[in-house]
């Protein structure tokens, strides 16, 4: 599927990519400032070095026009599309010393987002066929949430929570520090906030039988083995009705290796925090065409 960001992320994007070329630049290009002409403008191409689902496109816009208000970007593909290495992605036309002060800058996002938006498209490819669907975690780079949460949908996963505030969600410390047992927890965040949809996590069966017969939306079912989980699985029943009623989660240590022998359990979510932690920068390059 193809993506563009929206005009909230574009609007993130421009207060990051300042940000991003104050770091970079500072007060001035030193070398390209004294070798290059301002008057002169050349073209570079974005060109995929390695296969994979790119991601964070746009950027090049976003950066570019920060350092010549002229600047042009043609694109070849957009976020979302499969592309083999040697491909061209787009092509950016601007000043000379703008085109080489943006190009690290430009390449580090793009570079980063692709990477993830790969290893989420391999994850969904190993599950293929399965009822089952990937979800990236909160396990991302402070101040780029936004934007590593978009490139998992690029690639085909999809997104847990946002934060603490879209949804609740239990967690072993909340039952600790609050002395709370999961069903008592489960009835206080619902007679708070109606409404929204509540996660639990559960560290063993008798806990996760009892968050489902809590009402909790999903059931989080962490470090959980096969049996444990198909155990949950039919507890819950497998009707559409009782689908509706619960979602089964699993997390903790999965990998691209084992991810389908936890979707063939029968449980609808994987959660897998390594598609933002781990994901590997997609290798992209931005050269200057020469004549």
């Amino acid at each position: 599927m193809r993506h563009y960001m929206d005009e909230t992320l574009q609007m993130l994007a421009a207060h990051l990519a300042a940000l991003a070329l104050q770091e970079d630049v500072g007060k001035g290009d030193l070398t390209g400032s004294t070798l290059l002409d301002a008057t002169k403008t050349a073209t570079a191409e974005l060109k995929i070095k390695r296969d994979g689902v790119v991601s964070g496109l746009q950027w090049l816009e976003i950066v570019f026009a920060k350092l010549d208000p002229a600047a042009q970007v043609q694109y070849e593909c957009v976020d979302g599309d499969r592309v083999r290495a040697g491909a061209i992605a787009a092509r950016v036309t601007c000043a000379q010393p703008a085109l080489v002060a943006g190009e690290r800058t430009a390449l580090n996002l793009i570079q980063r987002l692709s990477g993830i938006a790969t290893l989420a498209a391999r994850f969904m490819d190993a599950i293929e066929g399965t009822r089952c669907m990937v979800f990236d975690t909160r396990k991302t780079t402070p101040g780029l949430r936004a934007f590593e949460k978009y490139a998992v949908r690029c690639g085909g996963a999809a997104n847990h929570r946002l934060g603490l505030y879209d949804e609740m969600m239990i967690k072993e410390n909340h039952l600790y520090l609050s002395g709370l047992a999961l069903p008592q927890a489960i009835a206080r965040l619902r007679k708070a906030h109606p409404g929204v949809r509540l996660t639990a996590e559960a560290e063993n069966l008798q806990e996760a039988m009892a968050a489902i017969d809590a009402g909790a939306n999903i059931v989080l079912l962490d470090d959980f083995s096969h049996d444990e989980i198909r155990q949950a699985v039919k507890y819950r029943g497998p009707s559409d009705e009782a689908v509706k009623r619960c979602q089964l989660e699993v997390s903790g240590g999965v990998t691209l290796e084992s991810v389908r022998s936890y979707a063939e359990t029968g449980v609808e979510r994987i959660s897998v925090g390594a598609l933002t932690h781990s994901a590997v920068a997609m290798d992209i390059s931005l050269k200057v065409l020469r004549g």
